[in-house]
């Protein structure tokens, strides 16, 4: 039986040996190497995505070189789709994931999240000219646009409105402007980020939800020097005015809580 103890005990030695490597690189090697590896989908404005000349940029994006900066070292993109980004992760691709990732308990169950560097309610958004739509309550028997099949569009449901399907925000907010519908309820981030691009359109928040939805910097468990150090970074910015002036640029409101 001894020999069952020995490649029992190769085995733990192998498993320990290629952990750090199956993890990614813990604080020190990151500060070693002078690159944090970041994962992003690049296609989710106004977050992460290219501009006119190709170049990566957004929200997220500079939040990640910002981040990296109060680290001593460069942020290095890696980008790649939704569905497999967050699992880009367990396979060591990248340190950290810097893509408006939720926090969630099933996450957190598998994945350390950084503390919430930015957050989202559900607001009622009307024409500017609506007096009638003050609150969620005033949404019964009148018309909202919506995904049907998202959050917002449950809102606006159990509030009494009668729902108007729609692709996403960019349709909703299109029907309530030519009054083919009374409001929509959606996100208060893409409502800002309307507003920022164009600021003259008649809409406004008539109304927002209580509660938020955060985001933050996901990364592997087990690295709480790098966790520890993500956290004092973004603390960091957002006491020297880094993630405010960051902030505005996106959405010309600081969107941290």
């Amino acid at each position: 039986m001894n020999w069952l103890k020995t490649i029992a005990t190769a085995a733990i030695l192998h498993t320990a040996a290629i952990a750090p490597a199956l993890a990614g690189e813990n604080l020190s090697a990151i500060t070693k190497a002078g690159v944090l590896k970041i994962g992003t989908e690049g296609t989710y404005a106004p977050f992460t995505f290219h501009d006119a000349s190709g170049k990566l940029v957004g929200f997220d994006v500079e939040i990640g070189e910002a981040v990296a900066a109060k680290l001593g070292v460069k942020a290095e993109f890696i980008e790649g789709k939704w569905d497999g980004l967050i699992a880009g992760i367990d396979a060591g691709r990248y340190d950290a994931v810097i893509n408006q990732v939720g926090i969630t308990e099933a996450r957190k169950q598998k994945y350390d999240f950084s503390e919430p560097y930015i957050a989202s309610k559900a607001v009622l958004i009307v024409r500017q000219d609506n007096d009638d739509i003050k609150g969620f309550a005033d949404l019964k028997g009148k018309t909202s646009a919506q995904s049907l099949s998202s959050n917002f569009g449950k809102i606006a449901e159990s509030a009494g409105a009668e729902l108007v399907g729609t692709d996403g925000f960019d349709q909703s907010i299109q029907l309530v402007l030519t009054r083919r519908a009374d409001a929509t309820v959606n996100d208060s981030l893409s409502f800002l980020d309307f507003k920022k691009q164009k600021p003259d359109a008649p809409v406004k928040i008539a109304a927002e939800q209580d509660n938020a939805d955060y985001s933050g910097i996901i990364i592997r468990k087990g690295e709480p020097e790098l966790l520890s150090a993500i956290n004092k970074a973004l603390a960091d910015i957002k006491a020297d005015g880094t993630y405010k002036t960051i902030s505005d640029t996106y959405f010309g409101q600081d969107v941290s809580r």
